[in-house]
C-alpha cells in the first residue's frame, strides 16, 4: 500500500516531464520545418505557427503542474528537502573528495570486473571502466548475431555497478525474460541495444545509458569493430569465439597456446587510451584470463598505452582455476599468460588472497576440475612483480567470490601508498570519509 502511495505522486510528475518533452518537441520540429522549407504557403505558415503557439502552451502547462505536484510531494511527506547547512556542507565536501580522488583505470570483463567497481566508486569519481567485446555466447551473443551490434552484458554490469540508481531499477534492469521470443534476454541488454538504435554508435549509446543511470565515472568498450576473439591450442587446432575457447579445450585436452583477435588491426576507443595515459592506477581483472583481461590488451593500441603509462599496475589475481582455461596455473602463469601477449613489464603488483578456504568448498569447486590459485612468491618476484596479500573473498550462495568493498580498500591503499604518496594523516581523513559515503550510500540502498 506504501508503494503505491509513493508511486501515484511520482508518476504524475513523470507524466507532466512527458509533456513538456512532447510541447518542446512540437516547438523544435515547426521551428524547423518553418526555416528549412523553401515552398513555405500562407497555409503551411499558420499550421507552423499554430504549432509553436501549441507547443509553447504545453510547456507552460507542464511546468506549472510539474511544480505543483512537486511541492505536493514536499507536503505530504513524499519527498523531504534538507536545507541544513552543516548536511549540505558534508555533502559537498563529500563531493569534492570523490572528484578529487585518483584517476582509476579498470581493464577486464564479465562480473569480476563490475564487482570490483562496485567498490571502487566509493573511493573515487575518476574511473574509467575499459570493457572487452568480444562475448559471443548467451544472450549478449545472440543480439549481437541478430542485430549487428557490440555484446552488451559486460558493458551493462559495469553501467549498473557504478550507476547511482535505485534497487527496484537495477533490478529492472538485470530481469531475464523467462518466456518467448526473449526468454533469457536481459531487459538491460534491450535497453542498451535500443539505444544504440536512436544513437550514432555504440560509444554514444553506452554514454547515453550511462547518464541515464547517473554513472559515477566512464564506462568505454575497448574497440568498435566487430572483434572476434580465436585462439590457437598446443595440438595445432585453431577455435573461433569466446565461448567456444573452454569448451575446446576441454574436449580436444589441450591447453591455449596463444590468443588472437580478429581484425588484427582493432582500433581502440581513443577515450580509452588517453584514460590509460593520465591514470595514477590501471588495474587488470579480475575476472577469466583468456577471455576476460587478455583480449582488451590484444588490442594494439591499449597494449602500447599500458607500456608507456607512468601509472602504478595492479593486476587482481583469480582466486580459482578455470576449467578449459587456466588448469594447473598459479599466479606466477597467469602474469606470464599476459607477458607473453602483451610484453613484459605492464604489472608492477599482483593482489592474492590469503584468507583460507574451507575444505568442503574446496572440494566442491574439484567436481569441477577448479582448485585454489597457488601463490609462489619466489616464481612471481622473477617476473619482477610484487605480491601484495590480503583477504578480499566472501562467500556468496556456496560460491568464492571477491568481495568489493574488501578488494577496493586493498587496492586504494596500494595506490594512495604506492603512487600518490600522500601523508598518512591524509591517506587516513581520505579512508574513514570514503567508509562514511559508502555507509550513507548502503543505508540509502
Amino acid at each position: 500500500m506504501k508503494l503505491i502511495q509513493w508511486l501515484k505522486p511520482n508518476i504524475r510528475v513523470k507524466r507532466w516531464i512527458a509533456l513538456g518533452a512532447m510541447g518542446i518537441l512540437f516547438i523544435v520540429f515547426a521551428a524547423v520545418e518553418f526555416f528549412n522549407r523553401t515552398d513555405l504557403n500562407t497555409k503551411y505558415t499558420f499550421f507552423y505557427i499554430f504549432l509553436i503557439i501549441c507547443g509553447i502552451f504545453i510547456l507552460y502547462i507542464s511546468i506549472a503542474q510539474g511544480i505543483h505536484s512537486i511541492m505536493s510531494l514536499i507536503n505530504k511527506g513524499y519527498l523531504s528537502i534538507s536545507l541544513d547547512s552543516n548536511k549540505l556542507e558534508n555533502l559537498i565536501y563529500e563531493k569534492r573528495l570523490l572528484v578529487k580522488g585518483p584517476k582509476v583505470v579498470a581493464i577486464g570483463g564479465g562480473t569480476g570486473l563490475s564487482t570490483m567497481l562496485r567498490g571502487i566508486k566509493y573511493y573515487t569519481s575518476n574511473i574509467t571502466a575499459i570493457v572487452t567485446v568480444g562475448d559471443d555466447g548467451g544472450s549478449s551473443g545472440s543480439l549481437r548475431e541478430e542485430l549487428g551490434i557490440l555484446p552488451p552484458g559486460d558493458i551493462r554490469n559495469c553501467i549498473l555497478a557504478l550507476a547511482d540508481t535505485e534497487p527496484l531499477m537495477e533490478e529492472l534492469l538485470q530481469y531475464r525474460f523467462k518466456d518467448g521470443n526473449l526468454k533469457n534476454q536481459s531487459f538491460g541488454n534491450l535497453f542498451l541495444a535500443a539505444m544504440d538504435g536512436v544513437s550514432n554508435n555504440f560509444e554514444e549509446a553506452v554514454q547515453k545509458m550511462s547518464s541515464v543511470l547517473a554513472v559515477t565515472g566512464r564506462v568505454l568498450p575497448v574497440t568498435l569493430d566487430d572483434m572476434i576473439l580465436k585462439a590457437e591450442l598446443e595440438n595445432g587446432v585453431i577455435v573461433e569465439g569466446e565461448s567456444n575457447i573452454p569448451k575446446q579445450c576441454i574436449t580436444q585436452k589441450s591447453k591455449i597456446k596463444r590468443l588472437f583477435i580478429e581484425p588484427e588491426d582493432a582500433k581502440a576507443l581513443q577515450e580509452a587510451v588517453d584514460a590509460i595515459n593520465e591514470a595514477d592506477a590501471v588495474i587488470l581483472g579480475p575476472g577469466s584470463l583468456y577471455t576476460s583481461v587478455i583480449p582488451n590488451l590484444l588490442v594494439k593500441d591499449i597494449g602500447k598505452a599500458l607500456k608507456k603509462s607512468k601509472a602504478i599496475k595492479i593486476y587482481i589475481s583469480n582466486i580459482m582455476t578455470q576449467e578449459g582455461e587456466t588448469d594447473g596455473y598459479g599466479v606466477a602463469e597467469h602474469i606470464q599468460a599476459i607477458y607473453s601477449h602483451c610484453g613484459h613489464g605492464i604489472i608492477d603488483y599482483v593482489a592474492t588472497n590469503t584468507e583460507i578456504i574451507d575444505n568442503k568448498l574446496k572440494e566442491k569447486y574439484l567436481e569441477q576440475n577448479a582448485k585454489q590459485v597457488v601463490v609462489d612468491e619466489d616464481k612471481i618476484n622473477k617476473l619482477n612483480v610484487k605480491v601484495v596479500e590480503g583477504d578480499f573473498i566472501t562467500i556468496n550462495k556456496g560460491f568464492i567470490r571477491h568481495d568489493p568493498d574488501k578488494l577496493a580498500k586493498l587496492l586504494m591503499e596500494i595506490i594512495m601508498d604506492k603512487k600518490l604518496l600522500y601523508d598518512k594523516k591524509k591517506i587516513i581523513e581520505y579512508f574513514y570519509l570514503s567508509q562514511r559515503i559508502k555507509e550513507k550510500k548502503k543505508c540509502k540502498e
